[in-house]
């Protein structure tokens, strides 16, 4: 199947139950993030994987409705979920993207995916090696099969597979791993979707452009010359993967 993006998305949330439903500009959380991660050209098939818990029911209608395609899994164990679904898929590469991110940019993704090609049988690369510098929400992942199978065989830590590529990233001396990031640290801006803070702001952006397609650099824009916008979100902490 080539590279599938593999949306990771669930209903559970403590901090905000249901964000992955969250509308904003007439289209769910959800929505956007799948629309944007498939205008990706260098992704050849998006694929959502949820829980087998009953409330993420409505996220498997959804997909009926969308058609798009779909995979189910355990609900703490998402490096399992991810596996399970690129080993049913056939997926020599995956992307990882997770629905929390509903300005997902696709340029980045092509980006990514780029500079992971064209390394020497690189089994990893991430916007957030060797730190992250795109804002919080502008993140994504890919790798081979091959490194996620290791993983999902190789690690205990039931910390670290919850968060799926820990393993991956933190034994360098067996994969061959690689990061990409951009010109300067832009981690001050905050554009997860984890609580209701996060939802404002971002309503806000997707009401500014009002229906117009904008990537990330055209929302930083707007944020730099919004400076009271950052501030809506702005004591949130990020939840970090574990050690």
């Amino acid at each position: 199947m080539g590279t599938i993006a593999i949306v990771q998305a669930r209903m559970g949330s403590s901090r905000l139950p249901g964000k992955v439903l969250e509308v904003f500009a007439g289209k769910t959380a959800l929505e956007h993030c799948v629309e944007r991660t498939r205008a990706c050209p260098a992704i050849d098939d998006v694929v959502i994987a949820t829980t087998t818990e009953p409330r993420d029911d409505v996220l498997v209608e959804l997909c009926r409705t969308k058609r798009w395609r779909w995979a189910r899994g355990s609900e703490h164990d998402v490096l399992d979920r991810y596996y399970q679904a690129a080993r049913v898929l056939g997926a020599a590469h995956i992307v990882r993207v997770t629905s929390d991110c509903p300005l997902t940019d696709p340029d980045v993704l092509a980006e990514l995916i780029a500079v992971y090609r064209r390394g020497d049988r690189i089994d990893y690369a991430s916007t957030s090696l060797p730190h992250p510098t795109f804002p919080i929400g502008i993140s994504a992942e890919v790798m081979r099969f091959e490194a996620l199978e290791r993983a999902w065989r190789d690690d205990n830590n039931p910390a670290w597979r919850e968060h799926v590529t820990p393993y991956i990233y933190r034994h360098p001396e067996v994969f061959r791993v690689l990061g990409f990031g951009c010109e300067a640290d832009y981690t001050r801006h905050r554009w997860t979707l984890d609580t209701p803070e996060d939802a404002t702001l971002i309503r806000t952006l997707f009401d500014h452009f009002a229906g117009r397609p904008f990537g990330w650099r055209d929302a930083l824009a707007v944020m730099e010359d919004n400076p009271e916008w950052q501030a809506i979100n702005a004591a949130i902490a990020q939840r970090q993967a574990p050690r």
